[in-house]
């Protein structure tokens, strides 16, 4: 059959999949520039007159002629992490762990292989080091086995050979990570859209018909997207993101997708010595060190996902030397600030323009959602004015452009929440109709 086929070469664009029949410094189709990589593809009449042969016969079955599977969810022994998958790891269902480098994504799977048993497939540190770092982390190691390799085929017939039958099967199967993994069918180096849509089908298939979970551990861009193709997402049952700060303690696991339960839920963990660790109380961990009674300071009521949650955000406000005064922000998005700015200028007629306007939100959390315009708003009035707020005062509300105070989901809960944490003034949209009535009775 080889003698029949021929190779043709194709270029395929690294961002969408694109494929273009000669290189292009430019993709056409997404616009991103120099992302398109040489890939040989065999193509010929042998190579469809066996797939003709070996298609088979499909008979359509009316929906309730389809048996219903009962299955348990495998638990992962982590609350936090049972949490974002729906409760558990559901049999030959296929998870990307995606995040930035060095967030934890190894430290979180061995962790997890640990705890139920399995299979580490490590295609970017040799088996030493792998045991080096379970060791250090104090993670068990009995039921784990361990395997370095890189090629797709080679790591089939080693999960394969991990069953000690048809009934021991490993738990769970951890490929860490896509990028590394190459077929001998295609040429291409790692990394590239071939080789990772070719290695991520075949392990999907696999998982589907032995009916094992995979975990496949996916690098992030500079952009802060899941590197690889697009079709790498859609491909797959759960894709899950650990994102925090490095130089910071706390990190989130969230499911962007979940064919098996939620996408808004969220497992928190710390980073310490031990590795990773759950967070039972997290609004204490990003509370954790506030100094009280200074200007600038103040508390906001935050929802990640079902879980309220308490962050402190800062303001500082400086006069500028600047033409064109400084704008800096951390944890919140750039836009947004910019925002609230120009309704306190606006509204409160708060000469902002002359000065330069630092954010922060401490402990290293990203905040996206429109609750958080008030405790901001808030935190910049009182460094502007050089007032403290009261040191047991939390707030939130999505702040419209008129300077109206809007309600937000959740508004129950993040009001126990606060209270729950000594919190005895909480500042709920429905209270006040505009900031300019929170400015006269605070400021």
């Amino acid at each position: 059959m080889h003698s029949m086929l021929k190779q043709k070469i194709t270029f395929v664009c690294q961002q969408c999949g694109n494929e273009s029949p000669k290189w292009l410094g430019q993709c056409s189709s997404c616009g991103a520039w120099n992302s398109l990589v040489e890939t040989t593809r065999f193509t010929g009449k042998g190579k469809s007159a066996t797939l003709q042969s070996e298609r088979r016969s499909i008979i359509p079955l009316k929906l309730h002629q389809v048996k219903s599977i009962q299955s348990a969810r495998l638990s992962t022994k982590l609350i936090e992490f049972d949490r974002v998958l729906g409760g558990g790891i559901v049999p030959g269902a296929v998870v990307l762990v995606a995040g930035d480098p060095g967030v934890g994504k190894s430290t979180l799977l061995l962790n997890l292989v640990g705890q139920v048993g399995g299979l580490y497939v490590a295609g970017e540190e040799s088996p030493e080091q792998v045991k080096l770092r379970a060791d250090r982390l104090g993670i068990a190691q009995d039921g784990v086995l361990i395997v370095s390799e890189t090629t797709i085929e080679a790591i089939i017939d080693a999960i394969k050979k991990s069953f000690g039958s048809a009934q021991d099967k490993p738990k769970v199967v951890v490929v860490d990570s896509i990028q590394t993994v190459t077929s001998d069918m295609l040429d291409g180096i790692a990394g590239s859209v071939g080789q990772i849509r070719q290695a991520a089908q075949q392990l999907i298939q696999l998982a589907k018909k032995e009916n094992i979970p995979i975990f496949i551990v996916g690098h992030v861009t500079k952009e802060g997207t899941i590197a690889g193709p697009k079709i790498l997402e859609h491909m797959v049952d759960v894709v899950c993101y650990f994102e925090g700060e490095r130089y910071y303690q706390g990190r989130i696991l969230r499911a962007l997708k979940n064919r098996f339960g939620p996408t808004d839920e969220v497992g928190i963990f710390e980073m310490n010595e031990n590795g990773l660790t759950e967070i039972a109380n997290p609004s204490k961990l990003f509370l954790e060190g506030r100094v009280k009674n200074v200007p600038g300071s103040t508390v906001g009521v935050t929802l990640e996902g079902t879980r309220p949650l308490l962050v402190e955000i800062q303001s500082l406000i400086v006069s500028s030397q600047l033409a064109i005064p400084r704008r800096v922000v951390n944890g919140v998005d750039f836009n947004r600030l910019q925002v609230i700015i120009a309704i306190l200028q606006k509204r409160l007629n708060l000469p902002l323009g002359n000065f330069d306007v630092f954010v922060n939100v401490s402990g290293g959390l990203k905040l996206k959602e429109p609750a958080v315009d008030l405790p901001i708003a808030l935190s910049l009035i009182s460094a502007f004015k050089n007032k403290p707020l009261p040191d047991t005062l939390a707030s939130f509300g999505e702040l419209g452009l008129l300077g109206e105070i809007r309600r937000v989901q959740g508004e129950e809960q993040r009001e126990k929440e606060a209270k729950r944490l000594g919190f005895h003034q909480a500042i709920i949209p429905s209270q006040y109709s505009s900031i300019n009535g929170l400015n006269k009775q605070f400021f």
